[in-house]
């Protein structure tokens, strides 16, 4: 036997279907925005096996990005250094810490120290570091100033929304090279203004196509 609403009752399992539908939309929409780049990978900050402090190094003591990352001017990826790098200081400077004997040992065994890395881009994303620094694109654009960082953090999305913002307008993001490093730069004018300049001087014109990051 079929059953028979009153109107009123028919009018309220409407209305209790329709909220229970917002609701179930909502809660889709609102674990969507959670599993984003930008939310679940902003903030990343993994703890390292030697407790190493870029705003010591970088920050303090003003040690260039390139003495460490001695690849980004020539080649795709950033290095991370050696342990014969960290060793060129350390063999004198603290050389008895024991914050260092993880850097010790490796030195000693020819062990790599096992980093962790900070940022990271799905394996189907191609990204060129030197492409970016050798036309004035700083560290600071990508990795925030980690120079005043103790432990590294990711502080940009590096999604495609994000990278497609800056291919299609550069200029805010653009310096002069001699400067790409220094993290603490201060343009003297509109920064823009000199990004334009540069992408004018050097014909620069980053492609927003799929083919320039998806190969």
């Amino acid at each position: 036997m079929a059953l028979i609403f009153s109107k009123a009752v028919d009018k309220y399992v409407r209305i209790g279907g329709g909220v229970a539908a917002a609701a179930a939309l909502g809660t889709l929409a609102l674990g969507g925005y959670f599993v984003q780049p930008r939310v679940i990978e902003t903030g990343y900050q993994p703890q390292q096996p030697v407790p190493y402090s870029h705003k010591l190094h970088a920050g303090n003591l003003g040690m260039d990005c390139y003495y460490c990352h001695n690849t980004v001017f020539k080649a795709a990826w950033a290095a991370v250094p050696s342990t014969e790098t960290c060793m060129n200081c350390h063999v004198k400077v603290k050389a008895q810490s024991p914050n260092l004997l993880r850097v010790r040992e490796s030195y000693a065994t020819g062990e790599p120290i096992p980093w962790v890395k900070v940022h990271n881009l799905p394996d189907y994303v191609y990204f060129n570091h030197q492409a970016h620094v050798s036309v004035g694109v700083s560290c600071v654009s990508c990795h925030g100033r980690v120079d005043q960082m103790t432990e590294v953090m990711q502080v940009q999305p590096l999604n495609m929304a994000w990278c497609l913002e800056c291919h299609r307008n550069p200029a805010p993001n653009l310096r002069p090279v001699e400067y790409v490093t220094k993290l603490d730069w201060t343009p003297d004018r509109d920064p823009a203004a000199i990004g334009r300049e540069i992408i004018a001087a050097k014909h620069i014109n980053p492609p927003t196509n799929c083919s320039g990051c998806h190969r």
